[in-house]
């Protein structure tokens, strides 16, 4: 059912900073456009100070790279900027992308200053795409990752995304609700995403629908008898306990049993959440009526779920809304988009940025990124080799701690996994399309049974570790030397 409803086809080749078309028109004009660079997109630090993130966007970035096209449309408007030059502009009117795409799969753990995509393309191509790239797995990324804090901190509740009418526009609602649930939301409001992805979409009423009836117990019959197999009752429009309750335990008995049907459960959006489910519970338990879920939302997050779980609150499952589609806590997830290497006569040449900000230094070249396992199966590190290097894990490996390079480490008993993988060759898809349900069960059992409990902590997180091999290490270091005196 995946893709079953799509939005009108729109040409989003232009969804690109002016500079990269300056740049590609500036290389078109003097520089060989048939030679190859590669691009890595990484980020640098996790969003909300946690120990790990989620990755989300490749399957979007892939259709945008397959789809890319200057329409005549496009091409007029790039003509009238005055900018460009003429043969330029004719050589985009036939414009495909030619690249290689290599990436980690979409929904894998993954951590700051690891090439999670790699572009390898001719030069025009891997500029022109470096906008669209980031903004698919910048948003989605973000989205996932604080879905899956929040689906943690939930501890086995249902979690559904509520957030479309405070996304930042439709297209964010819609991609949002796609990353929720990669993140591990179970259900979304937002029906377009739940016909484009086959999410499961859920909902309620809203207060507008109690207002309009003449009172609170003629808009719960009323719902009742057209959703009798679904109904779930909003309870505090007027008066949680002494209206909301007593209404639904009165439209259960006289409504909905009387058709063989039970309620099937009621909703808080306001108030002291934690105080009215506890009263709530104990209403509907004495109504007989113990199978009724109570579900929350109003503003809530991991830390408010937390707070409510600890305190005991009676919640079956929580609509979560703003601070999960928005990531309203940290907002900016910071994935950049930075050339690595250079074709120089047939061959790769590694480029590095080296800059006073330590962590805005690159790691150079074709790499490898290899997740390490001890024999239990949990993800002991992530290591970045050269791109020829085989790590042969059947004896002990040395590896660079890049903390403390003057320690002699070694893995021992330990596994790896390659972790990036073929996408795309000359700019057509070599990987089959996974549904959200197969990226949302590979989170899930990352997080089960390789991702430590102590990276996965709200407060302090254990910080994942990212090695090198002694070659890589090296060749990185001569880079920055050389670095600093071409820089004199």
């Amino acid at each position: 059912m995946e893709n079953m409803i799509q939005s009108d086809a729109r040409n989003l080749t232009l969804v690109m900073d002016l500079y990269e078309i300056t740049m590609a028109n500036g290389y078109f004009l003097n520089e060989d456009i048939t030679r190859k660079v590669t691009f890595d997109v990484f980020y640098r630090n996790n969003p909300d100070g946690g120990g790990y993130a989620v990755f989300a966007g490749l399957e979007q970035v892939i259709e945008y790279l397959e789809n890319m096209h200057f329409s005549k449309g496009d091409i007029e408007y790039l003509r009238s900027l005055k900018t460009f030059d003429e043969g330029f502009l004719q050589y985009l009117e036939n414009y495909r992308f030619c690249g290689d795409v290599y990436a980690f799969p979409e929904g894998t753990i993954m951590y700051p200053n690891e090439p999670i995509i790699t572009v390898k393309a001719p030069l025009i191509d891997a500029q022109l795409a470096e906008t669209a790239i980031l903004a698919q797995v910048n948003h989605q990324s973000l989205v996932a990752t604080k879905a899956s804090r929040i689906v943690r901190a939930a501890k086995g509740r249902a979690v559904s995304d509520f957030g479309a009418r405070r996304a930042h526009n439709m297209d964010a609602a819609v991609y949002g609700a796609r990353a929720c649930y990669i993140g591990g939301a179970s259900s979304t409001a937002t029906v377009l995403a739940g016909g484009m992805f086959d999410i499961p979409v859920s909902g309620t009423m809203a207060h507008s629908w109690v207002m309009f009836q003449p009172d609170e117990y003629t808009a719960f019959e009323k719902f009742a008898k057209t959703y009798p197999d679904n109904c779930i009752l909003l309870i505090d429009t007027y008066d949680v306990l002494h209206s909301g309750v007593p209404n639904a335990v009165k439209v259960a008995k006289e409504v909905l049993e009387p058709m063989g049907k039970r309620l099937k459960g009621v909703r808080l959006d306001s108030g002291d959440l934690a105080y009215l489910s506890k009263k709530v519970r104990k209403m509907l338990d004495e109504a007989d009526l113990i199978d009724a879920l109570i579900v929350a939302s109003n503003s809530l997050d991991e830390y408010t779920i937390n707070s409510l779980i600890d305190q005991g609150a009676c919640i079956d499952s929580f609509g979560v809304g703003e601070r999960m589609i928005t990531a309203k806590s940290d907002p900016v997830f910071g994935a950049v988009y930075k050339i690595s290497s250079v074709e120089e006569n047939g061959e790769f040449v590694p480029k590095i940025k080296i800059s006073e900000t330590l962590e805005k230094i690159t790691n150079p070249g074709l790499k490898k990124v290899y997740r390490i396992y001890n024999g239990s199966g949990h993800a002991v590190a992530d290591l970045i080799t050269m791109e020829e290097e085989e790590v042969d894990l059947s004896k002990p490996y040395r590896y660079v701690d890049i903390s403390k390079p003057w320690k002699n480490m070694t893995f021992e008993h330990m596994s790896a996994k390659e972790l990036q993988k073929c996408v795309m060759i000359d700019g057509k898809r070599t990987v089959k399309k996974r549904s959200l349900t197969e990226i949302q069960a590979y989170v899930k059992e990352q997080l089960k049974n390789e991702i430590w409990e102590s990276e996965q902590r709200f407060e302090n997180p254990h910080v994942h570790y990212l090695d090198m091999s002694p070659k890589y290490y090296e060749m990185k270091m001569d880079l920055l030397y050389k670095g600093q005196r071409q820089g004199r």
